[in-house]
């Protein structure tokens, strides 16, 4: 992903709420299907970390990106944005991105 569109995406992230909290347990099996569900209908995500001992956000960020073939957009403080891209969220004509909500 180039440098432009990771801030284009960086900027749209900024408004977002965070769509799935990771607890103490860390990236288990059903927090990895709520970001792929997640990104799968919304293509941007914002994750938030719970603030426990163990869970470093970089490294995470890394691992959930590895593992659900998502670019990581950024990590500030406890929050991480993943983005992948569906192509089947735009087969039909849309006036506003999948991740911004409906007006």
């Amino acid at each position: 992903m180039k440098g432009k569109e990771r801030a284009e995406l960086r900027a749209e992230a900024h408004h977002l709420d965070p769509m799935v909290h990771v607890g103490v347990s860390g990236a288990t099996d059903a927090v990895l299907m709520t970001i792929d569900d997640a990104l799968r209908t919304h293509e941007l995500v914002k994750i938030a970390i719970g603030r426990h001992e163990g869970l470093d956000p970089k490294p995470l960020a890394a691992t959930l990106s590895d593992t659900l073939g998502a670019d990581v957009i950024q990590v500030i403080g406890r929050k991480i944005t993943l983005y992948r891209h569906n192509p089947d969220l735009w087969k039909k004509p849309r006036l506003t991105p999948p991740w911004q909500p409906k007006r």
